[in-house]
């Protein structure tokens, strides 16, 4: 006899009990143990697994810092990032890359608002690079590459695009179409060659890279975890993307991207007067 089909909207992880509260779930504990390395257990505020596909969004205090973790290969992660205070200061591409003459983000590097301020930095990396320049899968050209799986039809087996889960998320925040920026890729890589072509590297990240993101002022993050617009693939199945946040403190005075280079400092001395 056949086992029946599998139901789209079971989930791996059972609910928590009614009497215990949904935190009580520690999904970080599931995560490859060398990617929770040099995080304090005490410190944990919450963790996710985010299925390919998916995406979520997350009000986040100075002083909090997320890992990114890669729970298949070949994933990819967009986030955009906005001051909470006023969502009007959000992060800049061109500055931040124009600042730190980089075309990506590794270990070092700073995620600067248009007021010149240190949103975010990047502390821990695995991988060397991350990409700041390919943009979001939209509507149009998943469709036409990977083609037409709806809701109705498909429920969680859906497809989405990172337009629309980023359009989802900033849109609980009061934000909408005319404020999606650019995003950063995390896990993924672009190069540039010599024309100007963009060249997408086709299993860049490996199950178990991570990449960490401490947030220097609070923010509004939010995440996509559809593929890179520039993958290859002509199979819509991203992977799985585990996030584990703590309490990390801001940016010591010889923090690495505080360091690193002059307009780092800068950025980081901003923010700093922005919370005295």
């Amino acid at each position: 006899m056949s086992s029946a089909p599998p139901d789209p909207l079971s989930t791996a992880a059972p609910n928590p009990p009614a009497a215990a509260p949904v935190d009580a779930v520690q999904h970080w504990q599931s995560f490859p143990p060398a990617t929770l390395n040099g995080i304090p257990p005490a410190q944990i505020l919450w963790s996710e697994r985010m299925p390919g596909g998916g995406h979520w969004s997350w009000r986040l205090r100075r002083g909090t810092s997320l890992r990114f973790v890669a729970l298949n290969a070949g994933v990819n992660a967009s986030v955009v990032l906005y001051a909470a205070h006023n969502p009007l200061e959000r992060y800049n591409m061109p500055d931040s890359l124009k600042a730190q003459h980089t075309a990506h983000y590794t270990r070092g590097h700073v995620l600067m608002s248009d007021m010149g301020r240190a949103l975010a930095s990047v502390t821990q990396d695995s991988l060397g690079w991350h990409d700041p320049l390919g943009a979001l899968l939209d509507n149009e050209r998943m469709a036409a590459q990977y083609g037409t799986h709806r809701f109705e039809a498909h429920r969680n087996g859906m497809h989405r695009s990172g337009k629309d889960g980023l359009l989802i998320e900033i849109g609980k925040h009061g934000l909408s179409r005319r404020d999606l920026i650019a995003p950063v890729n995390l896990f993924s890589k672009v190069s540039v060659d010599e024309d100007g072509r963009f060249h997408f590297a086709a299993g860049h990240s490996r199950a178990g890279d991570i990449v960490e993101l401490r947030c220097d002022m609070d923010l509004i993050l939010a995440v996509s975890t559809a593929p890179h617009p520039l993958d290859p693939a002509q199979v819509y199945a991203p992977g799985k993307v585990g996030i584990v946040a703590w309490r990390s403190g801001p940016a010591p005075a010889d923090d690495v991207c505080r360091t690193s280079r002059g307009e780092n400092a800068r950025a980081h001395h901003n923010t700093d007067q922005f919370y005295l």
